[in-house]
């Protein structure tokens, strides 16, 4: 037994070492915040990236292929949760200023959004079922059952994860936050992950009721898993959430935050940078087929390629800003990086090159993974006078919005422009389908350069003083 128990130790202290070293988001857990508690917070992450999947990967394509929903009115569909991010910014200021009797402020949106998100998804089958083939009431009904379970399934997920990110970075040590904010985010990685799997095998063999099925089975693991994650986390502060304190309001939080020096530039640059690296989202597969004649197969692995580039972008984030790098300059190379990669896509269409075309992909996503973590602890470092909740929200706010604009100018654009070139001869300098998506990717370099421009007083500052609070990188730092 003594000689067990010896090499069981030894493999724990070899573990411990090679944790750390290997994996920068490995010690994210504390005494304090140990690692079952952390990983059981994380799950609120599970249920939104299960939501998006559903939203963005299954059901468009459900509704275009097997219900024949006019392509347009999917796209609209898909866009409206959206139109809840702008409100992330006021969501997290409402969970610092919450003021109650129980003396928690974060659980109570958590779980707000966690009914919403419910609600949505569980009337989503049916506005759907009705959309395609409606039979009796008014023609409206239909698109606006549907529209209304995808805002509600929308502002759901803005809300539980602005709170749930919100209530990470109050639990965590300020040292530890960044780690902890990092591991929130790969932890909707492996939701989104599992979820497309899983939603994969059940609607194998599609039916109707099948995908009712499906729906309302995520809508009630959504409520599951949520539970579990808010069970016993948030420790009760009635002093926090008393009625009598004296609270700002939303325009002077929002003001005394824009403020800070360097804010509005990073969320300029933030807009610009999110906006470019999403424009492509849609795209990548496509031109892959269309332009490059590559198989289903082929372009199936792209996302595994960009996914895995974003992973490297993030553990390079995590080593350097554990060295004390400057995170503005780190986000500044993301762009140069997106840039790159963009330049490559592009070039791979006349050199006829896959292997580059892969290659560009792999890059962009490690400089879209690189400015999105490091731009997120910018936006909470520049806070010092500022909640966690606003200042996750902004950021959160401004990202959301930019992405999903970015993906619908995306699509319209290649449209668009491939319209206009529909009649060119084979020769000609422009000729579809290569044109449309040219034209995306040199207006996503475009962009690029000009969110550059913009961070870039704040990545030729030698020194940021209130980095030194937050000097090692964690999963919760990432985007949400």
């Amino acid at each position: 037994m003594k000689i067990v128990a010896t090499a069981n130790r030894k493999m724990l202290d070899t573990w411990k070492s090679l944790g750390p070293r290997y994996l920068p988001f490995a010690d994210a857990a504390t005494e304090d915040l140990p690692l079952g508690r952390l990983m059981r917070l994380s799950m609120f992450q599970w249920s939104i990236g299960m939501a998006a999947v559903l939203l963005t990967g299954t059901l468009n394509r459900v509704m275009i292929v097997e219900l024949g929903v006019p392509t347009s009115l999917v796209a609209l569909m898909v866009a409206i949760p959206v139109l809840a991010a702008p409100f992330r910014a006021l969501i997290g200021h409402r969970s610092d200023t919450y003021k109650s009797a129980l003396g928690v402020r974060r659980v109570p949106y958590i779980w707000l959004g966690t009914i919403l998100q419910f609600g949505g998804l569980a009337i989503m089958p049916f506005a759907l079922l009705l959309l395609q083939s409606q039979t009796t009431g008014p023609e409206w009904a239909g698109p606006a059952g549907a529209l209304l379970a995808f805002l509600l399934t929308g502002l759901g997920m803005h809300m539980a994860q602005t709170a749930g990110l919100a209530l990470a970075t109050d639990l965590s040590a300020e040292e530890n936050r960044p780690r902890v904010v990092a591991l929130m985010y790969v932890m909707l990685l492996v939701g989104m992950l599992i979820a497309s799997i899983v939603f994969a095998i059940l609607l194998r063999n599609y039916s109707p009721l099948i995908l009712i099925k499906v729906v309302q089975g995520a809508a009630v693991v959504t409520v599951v898993l949520n539970v579990i994650c808010l069970w016993k986390q948030e420790p009760r502060n009635p002093v926090a959430t008393r009625h009598n304190r004296e609270t700002p309001r939303f325009s002077e939080a929002f003001a005394a935050y824009r403020k800070e020096k360097g804010t509005i530039r990073l969320l300029v640059a933030v807009a610009l940078g999110a906006g470019a690296f999403s424009m492509q989202d849609v795209l990548l597969e496509p031109y892959g087929g269309e332009v490059l004649k590559l198989t289903v197969s082929q372009t199936t692995l792209l996302t595994a390629i960009w996914a895995a580039g974003t992973l490297l972008g993030f553990a390079h984030a995590g080593r350097a800003l554990q060295k004390g790098a400057n995170m503005y300059r780190l986000a500044a190379l993301g762009l140069v990086a997106g840039i790159t990669g963009f330049s490559a896509i592009i070039f791979s269409e006349p050199l006829h090159a896959a292997n580059l075309f892969r290659t560009g992909a792999g890059i962009i996503g490690f400089g879209g993974g690189l400015f999105a973590v490091c731009t997120m602890l910018a936006a909470m470092d520049i806070a010092e006078k500022s909640d966690n909740g606003l200042a996750i929200g902004a950021w959160g706010a401004v990202q959301a919005t930019a992405i999903g604009l970015g993906l619908a100018a995306g699509g319209l654009i290649r449209d668009g422009v491939n319209s206009l070139v529909a009649g060119a001869e084979p020769g000609a300098a422009l000729s579809a389908p290569a044109a449309g998506y040219s034209v995306v990717y040199h207006l996503e370099i475009g962009l690029l350069f000009a969110a550059l421009a913009a961070l870039g007083p704040l990545a030729a500052r030698r020194s940021i003083p209130n980095q030194t609070r937050s000097p090692r990188f964690g999963l919760a730092e990432m985007p949400g």
